[in-house]
C-alpha cells in the first residue's frame, strides 16, 4: 500500500508540476533552446533540478517546490529587465562575441580564450557552407555559443544561372599544418611531399612550420597559413 500511496504521489505531482512549468515558460518569453543565454540556461538547469527532486522523491514537501519554481521565473524575469534596462548588466550576464577567424585567418588566442579547438570552428564553417578557410571575411562565435560567418564579398553565394556557368571543381581545402605538425597523409592524398611544403613556407618567409598554428590547401595547391604570432593582425573589437 505505501508503494502504491508513494506512486499516487508522483503522478499528482506530476500532473500538478507540468501546467505550472508551462505557465512560467510561456511568462519567461520565447528562448530557442540552442540559443539561450547564460543566465537563462541556468535557470532552465534549476528548474529542472527543482522540479526532478520532487518528483522522484515523495517525501519532499510539494509546496515549497511550486514557490520556488513561481520565484525562479520570476528571478528569471526581472533579471531579463535589468539586462535590456542596462548593458553593463547584460554584459555581466553573458559571453561577449569572439572573433575566430579574421580575413581567412585563425586567430589562435581568441580559440583559447573561449576554449575552442581548430575542429571544432572547422566543422561549424562546413555547417556554414564554407570549406575553405580563406573564404571568410570574419567569423564570430556568439554569446550563445554558435558561429556567424561573413564571407568576403568575392566568395558570397550567386546561383549558376545568374553567373550561365556550368559545373566546375568544388572550392575545397584540406589542412596540411594544425599546431606546428605536418599531416603528411594529408600531403600523400594530394600527390605532393613535405618537401614541396617547405619550398612553399620558404617563399613565404617562415622559417619554421613550429610557427604555423593552422594551414590549409585547396585544389590549386594553393596555402592559407595562419600563424601563431598575431602581431601583424588588426582585429576589430566586437562588444554585442
Amino acid at each position: 500500500m505505501a508503494l502504491l500511496s508513494d506512486l499516487l504521489i508522483v503522478v499528482g505531482r506530476i500532473i500538478t508540476i507540468l501546467p505550472l512549468l508551462l505557465f512560467i515558460t510561456l511568462f519567461m518569453g520565447k528562448r530557442a533552446i540552442g540559443e539561450l543565454p547564460v543566465f537563462d540556461f541556468l535557470v532552465i538547469i534549476t528548474l529542472a533540478s527543482v522540479v526532478g527532486a520532487d518528483i522522484a522523491d515523495p517525501d519532499i514537501q510539494h509546496f515549497p517546490t511550486i514557490v520556488a519554481i513561481i520565484m525562479i521565473g520570476l528571478l528569471q524575469k526581472v533579471v531579463s529587465h535589468l539586462k535590456i534596462a542596462n548593458r553593463k548588466i547584460g554584459k555581466l550576464l553573458t559571453f561577449e562575441p569572439t572573433i575566430v577567424v579574421y580575413d581567412g585567418t585563425f586567430l589562435n588566442q581568441n580559440l583559447k580564450k573561449i576554449g575552442f579547438s581548430i575542429d571544432n570552428i572547422l566543422q561549424m564553417l562546413r555547417d556554414k557552407d564554407v570549406f575553405e578557410i580563406s573564404e571568410v571575411d570574419i567569423a564570430i562565435i556568439e554569446a550563445n555559443g554558435s558561429l556567424s560567418v561573413l564571407k568576403k564579398s568575392e566568395k558570397k553565394s550567386v546561383t549558376r544561372e545568374d553567373l550561365k556557368i556550368t559545373n566546375s571543381t568544388s572550392s575545397i581545402s584540406y589542412p596540411v599544418i594544425i599546431e606546428g605538425k605536418i599531416d603528411l597523409s594529408v600531403l600523400q592524398v594530394i600527390n605532393l611531399d613535405e618537401d614541396w611544403l617547405h619550398k612553399q613556407l620558404q617563399q613565404k618567409q617562415i622559417t619554421s612550420v613550429k610557427d604555423i598554428f593552422f594551414a590549409s590547401i585547396n585544389y590549386k595547391n594553393e596555402l592559407q597559413i595562419s600563424l601563431y604570432d598575431e602581431s601583424v593582425i588588426n582585429i576589430p573589437s566586437i562588444k554585442h
